[in-house]
């Protein structure tokens, strides 16, 4: 036996959480995209961190704590209401703005990195590449994010925010044969030396899980209100934001923005899609 087949793979873990929603219909079959609490974009982060795991859970509870203690910050609803349902935990979209001031100022200092896959809401390629269903969306999404991880010979744990349906097991198998057909087209079966393993969390029980929840929030602003403060608060973070489905940049892979050389701007702010 050689020793190639006898030394365990290396274990590396990422922690993922998704922006926005996979909703694109109300009743009748009405498009609501846009619409009050419907986004416009469906986008997932996934965050390599570069501190003990144990460190940063530590210091995300003590900030959560904090919270919950500030006579100023635990009254308000969105802080009370997760208190009563077991325990305060950053949530972006949710979080009033002295929140997440708190949460931000503390990202900014944590050695960490993202990439974002952004999906478009777009209706008639929802119907035509993803049959109308959420699931298929939400695993066409997650496989981009795995697919260039396959290459290295490493036993990746993907620690991932549960969300319904759509983290399921078949669905999450889905994904990752959809990213080992995509990772085919660039390099042979043979080179792909990686396994994956996928973690289910709750955001409320795995702290980690919130710092690819606001890195992905911060992504998301720009696209649906062109808001690049957060983001460019926290752009050395965000090694990668990837639009998926801008067919129009396709050449040239104009649709992949480096935080350095071709950073998101507020020209990348979309409207709704009809089509």
């Amino acid at each position: 036996m050689t020793e190639e087949m006898t030394t365990p793979l290396e274990t590396s873990h990422r922690f993922l959480d998704e922006a926005g929603d996979t909703t694109f219909y109300g009743k009748g079959r009405q498009l609501i995209l846009g619409t009050e609490g419907v986004s416009i974009i469906f986008g997932m982060t996934i965050v390599r961190i570069d501190r003990p795991f144990n460190d940063v859970r530590n210091e995300i509870i003590a900030l959560q704590k904090q919270v919950e203690t500030d006579p100023l910050l635990n009254t308000i609803p969105s802080v009370v209401k997760r208190v009563q349902r077991g325990g305060f935990y950053f949530h972006a979209c949710k979080d009033m703005p002295e929140v997440r001031s708190l949460f931000f100022h503390y990202l900014r200092e944590l050695p960490c990195e993202a990439e974002v896959a952004v999906a478009r809401k777009i209706p008639s390629l929802f119907a035509n590449k993803h049959h109308g269903r959420d699931d298929e969306f939400y695993a066409d999404v997650l496989s981009h994010l795995i697919k260039g991880r396959l290459k290295k010979p490493q036993r990746l744990v993907l620690n991932i925010a549960e969300r319904g349906s759509s983290t399921r097991g078949k669905v999450l198998e889905d994904a990752l044969g959809k990213a080992t057909r995509r990772a085919h087209k660039h390099w042979k079966a043979d080179e792909l030396k990686g396994e994956v393993v996928f973690n289910i969390q709750n955001p409320g029980r795995e702290p980690i899980l919130n710092v690819a929840d606001y890195l992905g929030w911060a992504v998301q602003r720009v696209f649906e209100k062109g808001e690049t403060r957060f983001y460019d608060y926290l752009r050395e973070k965000i090694r990668l934001v990837v639009d998926l489905y801008n067919a129009e940049k396709y050449a040239g892979n104009q649709n992949y923005y480096d935080n350095q050389r071709n950073p998101l701007t507020a020209k990348n702010k979309l409207g709704p899609h009809s089509t």
